[in-house]
């Protein structure tokens, strides 16, 4: 393949300042200050999150996923729990998340440990799927190869006819995680790549220590 160079493709960022005087103390109320700003923004695929996760090797892996929930005890997304990922944050219990708003220049990078939700809080959330989604977590084998496209719709065809005017159950490998931070970095984009990044890191049972990373 012939070398791409993409020396040229660049912008620059020019946003308000992320400052010390003006962060609050606690990194869940600026996080929330800055989710509910994308929500305003409309930004795209505004719950889409990159997770992190490392298999018993220490090989990393990372793909998208969507966030469906959070509170001060933690950030939920669901998967199949005989993924790949679902796989390595049984293993390996500790993950990063990325979210990246471009359209706001921003980025939060959070890391810390990972639990199952209980099997109520899946089944209550399943149950607000669409349909298809729902016949879907039956349907594929995340993460396993398959032999082509058409086996998983024969699989969807199969189920649609077996679930056919009954309501759909929660797959048993089917089901949420949350990720519990223990560090939070906020990163805002800058003029001349001076970028603003805080860093809070969990101190004690409820504090926070705040600090500033050179860009």
């Amino acid at each position: 393949m012939k070398k791409v160079s993409l020396a040229h493709v660049r912008r620059e960022y020019r946003h308000e300042e992320l400052v010390e005087s003006k962060a609050p103390a606690n990194p869940w109320v600026l996080f929330d200050r800055w989710f509910k700003a994308a929500l305003k923004a409309q930004v795209l695929d505004v719950n889409a999150l990159a997770v992190a996760s490392v298999d018993r090797s220490g090989k990393p892996s990372n793909r998208i996923v969507l966030l469906k929930g959070f509170d001060d005890q933690g950030f939920v997304f669901f998967t199949n729990y005989e993924s790949r990922k679902g796989q390595e944050l049984r293993q390996k219990p500790f993950a990063c998340l990325l979210f990246f708003w471009p359209q706001l220049s921003r980025q939060i990078r959070i890391d810390g440990k990972v639990t199952q939700v209980s099997a109520a809080e899946s089944d209550a959330y399943f149950k607000t799927r669409p349909r298809g989604s729902q016949l879907g977590a039956w349907a594929s084998p995340q993460s396993q190869v398959v032999p082509d496209r058409d086996f998983l719709e024969r699989r969807m065809r199969s189920l649609e006819e077996q679930f056919a005017g009954k309501t759909i159950p929660r797959p048993p490998h089917w089901g949420g995680f949350r990720l519990l931070p223990k560090t939070f970095e906020f990163w805002q984009g800058q003029p001349n790549r001076l970028h603003d990044r805080l860093q809070y890191q969990q101190k004690g049972k409820g504090g926070w220590k705040l600090s500033r990373l050179a860009p």
